[in-house]
């Protein structure tokens, strides 16, 4: 994805989950998804889906049993 790209799903998560604290980063070695961050703590991956012309994005989050404790 491109920085363009970035900068929009930047703006829109915290802008959705008024949380000026998000950030959207680019990965590694891939350019199908990026990863979401709560300053330095990772919350998840967000993927591309390009199929058929039409753009979204998926957002996916593991939530780990220890993390309810």
């Amino acid at each position: 994805m491109n920085a363009d790209e970035i900068q929009k799903l930047d703006a829109y998560f915290k802008s959705k989950f008024a949380n000026p604290s998000l950030q959207v980063r680019a990965r590694p070695r891939k350019t199908d998804s990026l990863e979401l961050y709560l300053v330095d703590e990772f919350l998840g991956v967000i993927y591309l889906d390009d199929e058929d012309g039409d753009r979204s994005y998926n957002f996916s989050m593991a939530i780990l049993d220890i993390d309810l404790e």
